[in-house]
């Protein structure tokens, strides 16, 4: 693999954290207090998560991986139960640890890469 091809692949793993990361976030706050972050709040999590890892991505790009994340956020919150919502939101800010793992929140983050690639091929 080129160095070229080695930059693409961790920068689509970043993007593929990043929504995840924003999911946990959104269904966190749906949760906890019955609302839907709008694309401005999720592109200001966005940029305080890239920041917090020293990274920084446009703010046209911080709002399409804001939107990608509020697509997905909204389709796990219509398919579970308000307990099995509680349940999932906090197994994935506990993922949000690179120690942890699940079974459900690698479920999620291949969700989250079907987003990315979603957002990609629009």
């Amino acid at each position: 693999m080129s160095s070229e091809n080695a930059s693409l692949a961790i920068d689509r793993g970043a993007r593929i954290a990043l929504i995840f990361a924003l999911v946990a976030e959104r269904l966190s706050i749906y949760y906890e207090h019955a609302q839907w972050p709008n694309e401005a709040q999720g592109a200001t999590l966005a940029q305080n998560w890239l920041a917090r890892r020293k990274r920084s991505l446009p703010s046209a790009e911080r709002r399409q991986l804001s939107a990608a994340s509020d697509d997905v956020a909204r389709r796990i919150a219509a398919s579970l139960s308000r307990q099995a919502g509680l349940y999932t939101a906090h197994e994935m800010m506990e993922a949000l640890d690179p120690n942890y793992h699940s079974e459900i929140t690698g479920a999620l983050m291949l969700e989250c890469e079907r987003a990315l690639d979603g957002e990609l091929a629009a």
